[in-house]
């Protein structure tokens, strides 16, 4: 049964701990250290860089199974990146070799059906870095490009979402096979039982990192997808409007002030005697802003000067 407890940012980390102690190795995971005292949970992530509102989300859901449905706006992308990767690592790296190592200590490498149980979490390994290394591969630059406001045009959440099935099934089906048909002798019995616990608990923990994935990381990536989304339609919108927005970069000071002498309505004589050049450099200028901006008539530079600050709307008319 889950923890019906709600955890809050005012709330001392070390009671969360002492009320479930199967979250420490998550703490490590959001890059918090021990040795944080009495504080609050608010007080070490600021202390330590992790995310308060994020950090919760992820503790209560796993805890208790609480998920805000609107918070997917509130979580830290950075943070939760950080938590994944951190997640992998330490399974891949520290949680998978240990229970090999254990698992072949308590087996009698002789007999056949340890080989074979050797091979089938080898096989189950094989296919846990697999999906973690997909993740690696596409689904973490993915994120980060949306990040940066670049959806791209190949890859979404939705693929990562089909994508991302169970990986378990392996590791159960070898906590099965030890229980029912492995023979053990007084020798090993205590470290075989030993290295079930971890393989049970191992279970558990890639469950609640699936969830996590499920309805906590993907609903926030869909979010960040859909404002990226939106952000590039906008800017195609305002391309269509003004398509030569980025050419203001491309005309020279000069032409600026003969675009606003135009805007104001003058003529080319006026111009020339405003800006205290001919009226031939002025035809000139008025030639060369046509061709950078591909804009010939005086109405669609005005446009143009509203909307690249040149002049203020309410000062010209209209």
């Amino acid at each position: 049964m889950k923890n019906q407890k709600m955890y809050e940012a005012d709330d001392k980390l070390i009671s969360i701990i002492r009320d479930n102690y199967n979250i420490l190795q998550g703490l490590g995971a959001f890059g918090i250290n021990l040795g944080f005292g009495d504080k609050t949970v608010k007080e070490v992530c600021e202390d330590q860089g992790a995310d308060t509102y994020t950090f919760l989300a992820v503790i209560n859901y796993t805890i208790n199974g609480y998920r805000d449905n609107d918070d997917a706006g509130r979580l830290s992308i950075p943070t939760l990146m950080t938590y994944l990767k951190a997640s992998h690592a330490y399974f891949v790296d520290f949680q998978l070799p240990t229970i090999r190592k254990d698992l072949q200590d308590a087996l009698d490498e002789t007999d056949n059906l340890a080989r074979l149980i050797m091979k089938l979490y080898d096989e189950y390994a094989h296919s846990i870095r697999k999906h973690m290394k997909y993740e690696e591969q596409m689904v973490f630059p993915y994120v980060e490009g949306l990040q940066q406001g670049s959806a791209s045009a190949s890859y979404d959440v939705e693929t990562y979402s089909k994508h991302h099935t169970q990986t378990d099934l392996k590791l159960r089906e070898l906590k099965n096979i030890i229980i029912k048909y492995l023979p053990s002798d007084g020798l090993h019995n205590n470290q075989l039982t030993a290295t079930l616990y971890n393989i049970y608990n191992c279970e558990q923990w890639l469950k609640e990192h699936a969830e996590v994935e499920d309805e906590i990381f993907i609903p926030a990536v869909r979010r960040l997808e859909q404002k990226a989304k939106h952000t590039d339609v906008s800017a195609k919108i305002n391309n269509m409007i003004n398509p030569n927005i980025g050419a203001q970069e491309t005309l020279s000071d000069r032409e600026k002030d003969v675009i606003v002498a135009l805007v104001q309505g003058m003529s080319n004589k006026e111009m020339a005697d405003h800006l205290c050049i001919s009226v031939n450099t002025v035809i000139t200028h008025r030639r060369n802003i046509a061709r950078k901006l591909q804009i010939h008539s005086p109405a669609g530079l005005t446009i143009y000067a509203i909307v690249n600050n040149l002049v203020d709307i309410s000062s010209v008319k209209l």
